[in-house]
């Protein structure tokens, strides 16, 4: 059963209430009876594996005869090399 989330208008207090989809909505405040707005929550729902938007979707494909377009070829990569350390025979004075 969905859990909905509600605030009251007049007292400003949130509350949950499990609810079926089929029920009615709440309108009165569980704590003052005032007015209530139903508040959209984020979702713990996450979409994993193939098949979705994030590994399907996410960018044009190229077809059978094209070749995949490569952006770092436009703009070279920058590199450092760290210098090498000094051998462990020389002696530091």
């Amino acid at each position: 059963m969905p859990i909905y989330e509600y605030k009251c208008r007049k007292c400003n207090k949130k509350f949950e209430v499990f609810q079926g989809i089929a029920d009615n909505e709440i309108k009165t405040c569980k704590f003052c009876e005032g007015p209530v707005d139903k508040l959209i929550s984020l979702s713990s729902f996450h979409l994993k594996g193939s098949g979705w938007y994030v590994t399907d979707y996410g960018g044009k494909k190229p077809s059978a005869g094209e070749t995949p377009k490569d952006d770092s070829s436009s703009t070279p990569a920058k590199t450092s090399v760290a210098p090498d350390p000094k051998p462990s025979s020389e002696k530091s004075e």
